[in-house]
């Protein structure tokens, strides 16, 4: 077996066959639907930007709740140590 044909694990003819059978059907289906190149790409793009901004917005929430639950907590807990302080 040559190194090529152990890289693309079949003898080239038949991959390049397997892959212009693969590319008529995935074309065939990207026209049923009126999809282009550029829009999967572009999909697949905002599909990274929308789960990066979703991350720092949860990161934004939970900052918040931290920071609501601080402005409780903190005044709460000083009052509670200078009321032992004097004991």
């Amino acid at each position: 077996m040559s190194a090529l044909t152990r890289f693309l694990g079949d003898t080239p003819l038949r991959v390049l066959l397997k892959l212009l059978v693969v590319s008529f059907i995935v074309g065939l289906v990207m026209n049923a639907f009126g999809w282009s190149p550029m829009d999967v790409l572009y999909g697949i793009r905002n599909f990274f930007v929308d789960l990066w901004n979703l991350g720092f917005r949860a990161i934004e929430r939970f900052l918040g709740y931290i920071l609501l639950g601080a402005a409780i907590v903190i005044p709460v807990f000083i009052l509670l140590r200078i009321a032992n302080y004097r004991k």
